[in-house]
């Protein structure tokens, strides 16, 4: 079988077990860039490819001057197409095992001041069906940090507005978030007033449309955040991600449980929240230069 076959069997695979959207474009991105390469190489069959050949695809990246972040992730690509073939007995052996990725450092996220978040949600002015729409879905975005993707997908089911809290699944991994009351006010406001002006299938079950009722496009709610960000007269590059990033630095600029932070967000483990008590640290550091007598003269 050659790689193009294997590529597009390890792709149903990964829908088959619910892995993310963006997750399945990104793999598929990457193992044709390899199978372009390879090809080149004279390499048309997985079970023909070596450790050398994977090794000069990353290589051929890195004089391409790609990001180290997108060869990590090319490299992570690889090394999941090839375990796969491996456990379904297409390839005796793994040739990515040793394969190093470039170490990423990872940046301090851009996030908004309270008080910048406070004008961002203030700008869905009126009451019309779209305005309380995106009034709700920005309220709940920041109140629960949640990813946009996960945002549109949310189905009514998972929101008890008695208990305040929502259920949010990512592939087979499922976590409950709370959220507080200005968020549950918004949206009782959307589904008892909005929502049914939007939504004409009774059938349909989606908590967020768009306004013919469909479902909503990761891309159509990023450009509702730019036109409030912009109305708000908030300067610099604004996105969903910077309030999913500005909910968890408030959180623990605020005290709370790192771990309990890393939670919410859906993190695998601990070490993808310490960004955000780094930022605490120089954010202590700034007040602290800032406000001391001895700093100050």
């Amino acid at each position: 079988m050659e790689i193009r076959e294997q590529i597009l069997a390890f792709i149903k695979t990964l829908k088959q077990r619910g892995t993310a959207q963006n997750t399945i474009v990104s793999y598929e991105r990457d193992l044709r860039q390899m199978e372009t390469y390879l090809a080149s190489a004279g390499v048309f069959e997985a079970c023909r490819a070596d450790e050398m050949h994977l090794r000069g695809f990353l290589l051929q990246m890195e004089a391409e001057h790609k990001r180290p972040a997108t060869i990590a992730r090319a490299a992570a690509s690889v090394k999941a197409f090839f375990r796969y073939l491996q456990q379904t007995g297409q390839v005796m052996y793994d040739p990515s095992q040793q394969l190093k990725a470039p170490k990423v450092e990872k940046g301090i996220p851009h996030i908004l001041t309270p008080q910048e978040v406070v004008r961002l949600l203030q700008q869905p002015k009126g009451n019309t069906a779209k305005v309380m729409r995106d009034r709700a879905m920005l309220e709940l975005l920041y109140a629960t940090g949640i990813r946009v993707s996960e945002l549109i997908q949310l189905q009514i089911g998972d929101v008890n507005l008695t208990m305040e809290y929502l259920v949010c699944s990512k592939g087979t991994r499922e976590r409950v978030i709370p959220f507080g009351s200005i968020a549950r006010q918004t949206l009782t406001e959307y589904l008892e007033k909005a929502r049914p002006q939007l939504v004409k299938d009774t059938d349909c079950q989606q908590l967020f449309t768009n306004l013919s009722g469909k479902k909503m496009s990761r891309q159509g709610f990023w450009k509702l955040v730019k036109q409030y960000a912009q109305e708000a007269g908030i300067e610099g590059e604004i996105t969903p991600h910077t309030l999913r990033h500005s909910f968890a630095a408030h959180l623990v600029n605020n005290g709370a449980d790192l771990y309990a932070v890393g939670e919410m967000m859906g993190y695998a483990d601990l070490s993808a929240a310490q960004v955000y008590a780094k930022m605490h640290r120089v954010s202590v550091r700034e007040a602290y230069t800032k406000a001391h007598p001895r700093e100050r003269s």
